[in-house]
């Protein structure tokens, strides 16, 4: 990967605006006024107030899995280490191992506690040979900060550089099309050459830019993190470009209706704390071959499993089952509901839970409280949905 321009990666200077204060309650991303003069309904999460819909639930899901969605990502940390000891140090804090990552490659990757517990889910970017981009959910990124930072050692420079970037994502079959109008890659790249899991530097709309092909939809799609004081050109250049191709302007709703579908964890739901990565059916991700935080929890956990397991279901007519909700079968209670809906494109309910796994195996037929009455559903493999090849 070419070297990022210096303007991508300094934060603001004394002269320009500081695009997000830390000192309110809420914080606000640097796309605010274009979300709020749009009309869009806000919501606070996070600590955030971000944009919930434009228009409806449904039609923004559904311009995602037809044409092509833009987002707001900017209340999710960007946190970049560097240094010498950048690889070794982020091997120690990560269930992977992102020193064998290529320059230019992204993997998604787990932080967990002592006990083995997952404190995030998160994406690593490797920009350069010393220096690596960790993209951590909003609401763990002062304990990713901190865990980073404490995790590290010596000959490693942590900086949390959420204040001084937008995150702006395009996801959907459209994307390639919408990004490549205003888009310069380096190498002279096209964005549908792009690889997933992989980020290029280059320019859109002739902002220096770090483009990568990743998403969290189970679309085709690119995340670009430009400098904050650029966040409002970039966006409505790509709004201009994507206006022939149907692209419209989405919130967090359909975000999570459309991780769902595609059967992706999300953080406070099927990823917790008290969860590993192995309950939460990603142990996949974890590398017992290196040192990291957490290892010998996680190899003893595996040794004495404690036989809960992430689990999908599927149900028909149209009451979704909710998180929260009971999980039954003859012999009682044997989990509980993580994450739920009435799936836009699937047209029948789905949801994911956290079950006992010597009762659940795929064809299982289940009794789910919903509402105070119980209704079938059957365990199903993941993901809900796959996009058309």
């Amino acid at each position: 990967m070419a070297d990022l321009p210096a303007a991508w990666r300094a934060g603001p200077t004394p002269t320009e605006p500081q695009m997000l204060d830390e000192n309110l309650e809420t914080l606000r991303t640097p796309l605010h006024a274009v979300h709020t003069g749009a009309g869009a309904t806000m919501t606070s999460f996070a600590g955030w107030e971000m944009p919930l819909r434009y228009t409806s639930d449904l039609a923004e899901h559904a311009v995602v899995r037809r044409r092509a969605g833009l987002f707001d990502l900017s209340h999710m940390g960007q946190i970049e280490i560097s240094g010498p000891g950048a690889a070794a140090g982020l091997d120690h804090a990560l269930v992977t191992r992102p020193s064998s990552m290529p320059v230019g490659r992204a993997r998604y990757s787990m932080m967990v506690a002592q006990d083995g517990g997952i404190l995030d889910d998160l994406i690593v970017y490797r920009l350069a040979e010393t220096d690596y981009l960790v993209v951590a959910n909003a609401a763990n990124r002062t304990v990713v900060l901190d865990e980073l930072t404490a995790r590290s050692g010596e000959q490693v420079h942590v900086a949390d550089r959420t204040t001084a970037r937008a995150l702006i994502a395009v996801q959907g079959p459209a994307s390639p099309r919408v990004l490549a109008a205003v888009t310069t890659l380096e190498d002279g790249a096209r964005p549908d050459e792009l690889r997933y899991y992989t980020a290029r530097s280059g320019t859109v709309a002739g902002v220096p830019a770090l483009v990568a092909r990743t998403g969290y939809t189970g679309e085709t799609g690119f995340e670009i993190s430009v400098p904050a004081p650029s966040a409002a050109a970039v966006w409505q250049a790509l709004s201009v470009a994507g206006e022939s191709e149907g692209l419209q302007a989405c919130g967090l709703a359909c975000r999570d209706t459309l991780r769902l579908e595609a059967g992706m964890p999300l953080y406070g739901h099927e990823l917790r704390r008290d969860i590993t990565p192995d309950e939460a059916g990603q142990g996949r991700l974890v590398d017992l071959d290196h040192d990291f935080v957490g290892r010998d929890a996680l190899v003893a956990r595996r040794q004495a499993p404690t036989g809960i397991a992430l689990v999908g279901l599927v149900g028909e007519g149209r009451r979704a089952a909710r998180a929260g909700s009971t999980l039954h079968d003859d012999t009682g209670q044997i989990g509980t509901v993580t994450s739920g809906v009435l799936a836009p494109t699937l047209g029948h309910p789905i949801a994911m839970a956290l079950a006992d796994a010597t009762r659940v195996t795929t064809g299982t037929s289940l009794q789910v409280e919903v509402r105070g009455r119980r209704q079938p559903m059957t365990v199903v493999d993941l993901p809900f949905y796959r996009r058309p090849r």
